[in-house]
C-alpha cells in the first residue's frame, strides 16, 4: 500500500471529510518534498512503516504511532534546533481537526518529541517508534554510506569546519548509549552493525 492510501485509511475512522483528509495529505507530501530533504523525506517514513510492519503485532496503538510517523518530521529545516516542537505543534492542530481526541493526540505529540533525544520511554510503542525512525543506521554500509552522504546534503548550507565536529558529537552520543535500540527486537536485528557503521564514519571524518 503507498503511502498516501495508508493515510487515507489511517484518517477514515475520524472523519468523513475526504476534502480534509486530500487536504492534510497534500500537505504531508508538500513538507516532505521540500527542497533540500535528501533523506528526512517520503522515502524514509516508507522504511519506517516497513520496519514497523514487521513488529506491528507487538504495537498497543499502531493508529498513533502511525499518526506520529507521517508527522514527525512535517517541520524540518537543517539550521533549526526546535523541529520536533514545531513538528509536534503541527501534529496537534491537525490531528484536531481530524477529531481525535484529546488524550490520543497528546500520546502522539509526546511520541515526536520523544524523537528528539532519543532517550528509552517507559512507553514501548515510543520505543518501537524511535528504534523505526533510526534504522537506517543498522543497514549494511553501502546504504549507512549513502544515508549519510544525504544527510551531509541537508546540511550543506554548514562548511566541512562547522559539519564534521557537530555530526562527530551526534555519532559519539549514538556510541555512549547504553544501547541504541531500545526494543529486542531492534536490538537484535541492527545494534551490532549499527554501532560498526557509526565507528566506521567517524574513522572517515
Amino acid at each position: 500500500m503507498n503511502l498516501k492510501d495508508q493515510f487515507e485509511q489511517l484518517c477514515m475512522p475520524f472523519t468523513a471529510d475526504r476534502n480534509l483528509i486530500g487536504s492534510l495529505w497534500t500537505e504531508i507530501e508538500r513538507k516532505y518534498a521540500e527542497k533540500g530533504r535528501y533523506y528526512h523525506n517520503l522515502t524514509h517514513l516508507g522504511n519506517m512503516f516497513q520496519e514497523l510492519e514487521t513488529v506491528k503485532g507487538r504495537i498497543i496503538n499502531f493508529t498513533a504511532v502511525s499518526f506520529s510517523v507521517f508527522y514527525h518530521d512535517i517541520i524540518y529545516d537543517a539550521t533549526s534546533k526546535s523541529n520536533e516542537e514545531k513538528s509536534a505543534e503541527t501534529a496537534e492542530k491537525r490531528l484536531a481537526e481530524l477529531g481525535l481526541n484529546r488524550n490520543e493526540i497528546q500520546l502522539i505529540s509526546t511520541q515526536i518529541m520523544a524523537t528528539k533525544s532519543h532517550q528509552q520511554s517507559d512507553d514501548e510503542d515510543t520505543n518501537y517508534l524511535l528504534d523505526a525512525d533510526l534504522s537506517i543506521l543498522g543497514k549494511d554500509f553501502e546504504v549507512y554510506s549513502e544515508y549519510t552522504k544525504m544527510i551531509r546534503k541537508e546540511y550543506s548550507i554548514y562548511p566541512d569546519f562547522l559539519y564534521k565536529p557537530g555530526r562527530k558529537k551526534v555519532l559519539k552520543h549514538f556510541l555512549e548509549l547504553e544501547s541504541i535500540f531500545k526494543t529486542n527486537h531492534f536490538k537484535a536485528k541492527y545494534e551490532e552493525q549499527a554501532r560498526r557503521n557509526i565507528e566506521a564514519e567517524l574513522q572517515l571524518l
